[in-house]
């Protein structure tokens, strides 16, 4: 017969105390990682996020020949350059539409898919989540006209426009439809992910 000795109860008391205690700890630990990574800028988080992610270092353009894979960000003239504002300034109150890839109504990246289009020749994916993975992350202090900028929510894109320089950048308004913003203004500068580089202007 197995002898049962007093001190059993008291080792496994002491035991369970010990794992509670750790259990605790290791609660108290995630809790503060948590704290940590909410605290940080959301540009910061976005950016680390999405630089881990597989990014697109190329993009098809329409030739006469027809569809080549091009570098990115791919070197364009002044003069395309200044086609692309041109094109902005021509499409501005051009209502919003979901969807909208034409005058007729745009979207956010149905935007930039159309002037990237018109003035480049550039086939751009199609959704702004889609978008965010093509051509190398640039900070906001590091914007150059050309370049896209995105927005999150809820750590997610939901929006983009095209950087035209002085803080400012054109884009699809569900209000305004297409109009230009300041990237100071409130609702953007809290919502401002990152940039990207697809097109350089020579």
């Amino acid at each position: 017969m197995n002898e049962i000795t007093p001190f059993a109860p008291k080792r496994a008391k002491t035991a369970g105390i010990i794992r509670t205690a750790a259990l605790m700890a290791l609660s108290c630990l995630m809790l503060a990682l948590g704290a940590c990574q909410s605290a940080r800028p959301l540009s910061d988080r976005m950016e680390s996020k999405y630089s881990l992610k597989k990014r697109k270092t190329s993009i098809s353009r329409l030739r006469p020949q027809g569809p080549e894979r091009c570098d990115v960000p791919m070197q364009v003239s002044e003069r395309a350059f200044r086609a692309m504002l041109d094109s902005i300034e021509e499409t501005k109150g051009v209502k919003y539409r979901f969807g909208g890839t034409t005058t007729d109504g745009f979207d956010c990246s149905g935007f930039v898919q159309y002037l990237y289009n018109r003035s480049f020749q550039m086939l751009l994916p199609r959704t702004s989540a889609e978008l965010a993975l093509v051509g190398p992350i640039i900070r906001k202090d590091r914007l150059q006209p050309g370049d896209l900028v995105f927005f999150a929510a809820g750590e997610e894109i939901t929006h983009v426009g095209v950087y035209i320089g002085n803080e400012r950048f054109a884009h699809a308004s569900t209000k305004a439809g297409i109009s230009t913003n300041t990237l100071l203004q409130n609702y953007y500068a809290t919502h401002f992910a990152f940039g990207t580089r697809i097109i350089r202007v020579e």
